[in-house]
């Protein structure tokens, strides 16, 4: 099967994300880190592919997502857009390549877009680093905000747990949200954080805001692509939902073919020359 439930192809880009929000479309979005498994993604259907710092867990097994560098992203980025057709790809600017000052987060974002292709990047802050944010937007480069749980700042907030409980973070965060849309973000992702102030977040401004873990009132929902299809085990947080069991569906295939080499099943006279 292809195509599922889109009948337009057109390219997806950062105006018809604000246009969805606009008709109240929900925007679908994953994570894809490599060709293969981003060309599946986009052939079902999706709206937009993040390449999420996130590979830095999920593809080279560090605990955090701040050892990934400028080269690495674009590795991925640069893979991830040769299979995508129809999606909008959103690049993560990695930790430090943003926060030192305007002119390193512009030179670095320029760098990016370069030599990846990608559609527009994605940044975590506020107003701490807005002016980094107009800089890069005054170069044409489209940028996604992201607040809430910001997994780069994990060694100052100490804990992946629930942002923004507190009235004053809620505040801020808000605060946060509506600076990001109006010095042009064309979209917000709100990472864990209550769905009440998402909700209230996602009614404030203009832009859709694209959640995980921040409740069904989002304009959109991102997850990550090996954690929905079962590929990963142990990592369970209630935003999660499984839709496939790929651990086991791969590790039954690999474990009969290591059988049947042992017992010389394969290859059989039709699968050899």
């Amino acid at each position: 099967m292809a195509g599922y439930l889109v009948n337009d192809t057109r390219k997806v880009t950062t105006h018809r994300f604000i246009e969805m929000k606009q008709k109240g479309e929900k925007i679908s979005m994953l994570t894809s880190y490599d060709y293969t498994t981003a060309g599946i993604v986009d052939g079902a259907g999706i709206d937009g592919i993040l390449i999420g710092d996130s590979a830095s867990n999920v593809m080279v097994g560090n605990a955090t997502t701040l050892p990934m560098t400028v080269d690495q992203m674009i590795y991925h980025a640069r893979s991830v857009v040769r299979a995508v057709n129809r999606a909008l790809v959103v690049c993560d600017m990695p930790f430090g390549s943003y926060q030192i000052d305007r002119h390193e987060g512009v030179k670095n974002a320029i760098r990016i877009m370069k030599e990846s292709g990608c559609d527009a990047l994605k940044l975590e802050g506020g107003v701490e680093i807005i002016d980094t944010i107009k800089g890069i937007l005054d170069a044409g480069i489209p940028v996604m905000g992201h607040l809430g749980l910001t997994p780069q700042s994990i060694n100052k907030f100490g804990t992946y747990a629930v942002r923004a409980k507190e009235e004053a973070e809620a505040k801020k965060l808000l605060s946060d949200a509506k600076a990001l849309a109006e010095v042009g973000c064309f979209a917000v992702t709100l990472e864990k954080v209550p769905a009440t102030l998402a909700e209230e977040v996602t009614k404030s401004i203009a832009v859709p805001t694209i959640g995980i873990g921040a409740g069904g009132k989002c304009d959109g929902q991102i997850l990550v692509v090996a954690d929905m299809l079962g590929m990963t085990k142990g990592f369970s947080p209630r935003f999660l939902r499984r839709y496939a069991n790929l651990n086991e569906i791969m590790t039954d295939a690999i474990g009969q073919y290591v059988a049947d080499v042992k017992s010389s099943d394969f290859p059989n006279e039709q699968e050899s020359y």
